[in-house]
């Protein structure tokens, strides 16, 4: 898995040991290969560096150095990647909107030292893990306002996507300029310019390398994306898409679809994964990989490496194509209807209420009381609102409308990590947002959306180990672009299921799948799971997680028997916790990146 890295001062720094410089004079360095490549052009002093996979012509990439970089450089072609400018006086980094391409900062040695591992930075610095950080993804990931630009690492900020952030070489302080925002576009055609960004995104992958492989679960989202792929590789070329299903079992509704989708595109090979009791969620969860974050894939752990390492033996898999991001960047949030009353669309308004509840099994004036309360709140009086009610006991905004959801403040929770979230929501509130003025949906969409661009990075490490690089189309910066700028009356409506994208893939896709609106469930998979690992998550109580003061061992043993018992409970907290705690433990065992100074560069300056 590449890392990229670098200085915004001129003066000899060092650099991780096993890396290598971008370019003769660059103060930039490369760790690691994968499909993320560094393009350069150059000027004079001057230098532009493309970080990352990124569909621009060789012509378009050469025109940068010689011009002022547009708006948006970041997200103008297919692809996840940030773009760095290198001068005498600063690094200018170009980030991008959707956070697929993640940039970390930090001050060192009198400069900036940046780099898209935040952990990488860590190890240069010496900076421990953020325990407030920590807390915000425990206890309220659905809340990523709270957590800000802060990293896992205290001293180490994630730079705004979207944003042109100048750090100076001297030091100072950076400046940031805002360059995205998604303003809604007239006269879009939404299925269409969905197929079309999407089509790109993956066209890119497959002319990178023509021999990778797709998920196929049966769902719209990887069936969109197999369809396009097999669709984009040379002619005479077919598509390895592989469905997991459980062992003996090639009856479910999933599989079912997936052949169907086969079937249809008669350019795909179906390969079928069975799983077994060795594949179970919760087993072995602290056997992943060092990351810069939790993985949202810890406690699946055991299957995906599983798939890797089949798919790599199998068919030499290098490059892997998931659907991922595709439920994040095609959902409709419930604040969706507060929209549609600040807009006075009120008979749309009732009609989506009404087919939500339905869905939902709850009643419809409640829905409506709270789109209305949503409609006269702005993002600024939720923020305050969070900060006050952060922590309640039995506070649970599941089915509501409303800016910040909370979730259930789970009993083991020790008053620590409470502290820590309302500091968080202070924090939240004094921030300054760049994206004021937006819908609500979009503007809870674009932090849902970096939220799992972001951590999707952790992810692809797990593939990584095994040689595969993991990519998600969805979580493309023009994808994304493209989604958010819908406007309102263009909009899916609360209660229908990804409308754009079933119209966009209608001539790829089976009548059958594009009327789909579930999904197969593996609960009883994860049950059996919590139980058949029970004593070493219960383990895992008297970890990190409990020396930092976040979580009572006695208490979240008892919580985690109960959950594997099947008593109704909240599981996300849990689920967070053990995610947090394996990280924590595989973090700490790993050897930190040692650091290097170029003896070539050293003796040229004495």
């Amino acid at each position: 898995m590449v890392i990229f890295g670098g200085f915004s001062a001129t003066r000899i720094t060092p650099r991780p040991h096993g890396s290598r410089l971008l370019a003769d004079g660059s103060r930039s360095w490369q760790l690691g290969d994968g499909l993320a490549t560094m393009v350069t052009a150059q000027a004079g002093a001057r230098r532009v560096l493309v970080l990352g996979l990124c569909g621009a012509s060789e012509f378009e990439l050469s025109c940068l150095a010689d011009t002022t970089l547009p708006p948006d450089v970041a997200w103008r072609w297919p692809g996840a990647y940030a773009v760095v400018e290198e001068t005498a006086d600063s690094v200018v980094v170009h980030t991008d909107p959707a956070a697929a391409r993640p940039v970390y900062a930090t001050r060192y040695a009198g400069g900036w030292a940046w780099s898209t591992s935040a952990r990488m930075l860590a190890s240069l610095t010496g900076a421990a893990v953020d325990t407030q950080r920590l807390a915000c993804a425990l206890f309220l990931p659905s809340v990523p306002a709270l957590a800000g630009t802060r990293s896992f690492f205290a001293g180490i900020e994630l730079l705004n996507p979207g944003h042109r952030i100048e750090l100076p070489a001297d030091g100072g302080s950076a400046r940031h300029r805002p360059v995205w925002r998604p303003e809604p576009l007239s006269g879009r055609q939404p299925g269409l310019q969905l197929h079309d960004a999407l089509a790109a995104a993956v066209a890119l992958r497959t002319t990178a390398d023509s021999d990778l492989s797709s998920d196929l679960s049966g769902g719209l989202d990887s069936s969109s994306v197999a369809v396009l792929a097999a669709e984009s590789l040379p002619a005479g070329q077919r598509l390895n898409a592989v469905t997991v299903h459980p062992d003996g079992n090639q009856a479910g509704a999933d599989l079912r679809y997936a052949r169907l989708v086969a079937a249809r595109s008669g350019r795909i090979d179906h390969r079928l994964l069975p799983l077994t009791g060795d594949h179970l969620p919760y087993t072995a969860i602290t056997e992943i990989p060092v990351t810069d974050e939790p993985l949202p894939s810890t406690l699946t752990r055991a299957r995906l490496t599983a798939q890797f390492v089949w798919m790599r033996d199998e068919f030499g898999t290098r490059t892997h194509l998931t659907g991922d991001g595709g439920d994040s960047v095609l959902f409709q949030p419930p604040i969706h209807l507060a929209d549609l009353i600040r807009h006075r669309r009120f008979g749309r308004a009732v009609s989506e209420a009404t087919g939500w509840a339905r869905l939902r099994h709850t009643g419809v004036p409640p829905l409506l009381r709270d789109a209305t309360r949503a409609a006269r709140t702005s993002r600024t009086q939720a923020l305050h609102r969070l900060a006050e009610t952060v922590g309640t006991p039995d506070r649970d905004d599941h089915g509501t409308v409303t800016w910040f959801p909370l979730v259930p403040f789970p009993a083991w929770a020790e008053p620590p990590a409470c502290y820590l979230l309302v500091q968080a929501g202070r924090e939240a509130v004094t921030a300054k947002d760049p994206l004021t003025g937006l819908d609500a949906s979009v503007r809870v969409l674009v932090d849902e959306i970096r939220e799992i661009a972001r951590t999707a990075t952790a992810d692809a490490a797990l593939a990584a180990v095994h040689g595969i690089d993991l990519q998600n189309p969805f979580l493309d910066s023009a994808v994304v672009d493209t989604v958010l700028r819908t406007p309102l009356d263009q909009r899916p409506a609360l209660h229908r299921y990804k409308p754009h994208l079933a119209s966009a893939m209608v001539r790829l896709l089976p009548t059958e799948l594009a009327a789909r609106t579930t999904k197969g469930s593996f609960d009883a998979d994860h049950y059996a799971g919590m139980r058949a690992n029970l004593p070493d998550l219960t383990n895992l109580a008297d970890g990190y997680l409990a020396d930092l003061g976040l979580l009572h061992p006695a208490r979240f043993r008892r919580h985690l028997r109960q959950a594997a018992a099947g008593l109704p409970m909240p599981l996300a907290t849990i689920e967070q916790a053990l995610a947090a705690e394996a990280w924590l433990a595989t973090h700490h065992r790993a050897p930190t990146q040692d650091w290097t100074y170029d003896q070539a560069r050293s003796n040229s300056h004495d």
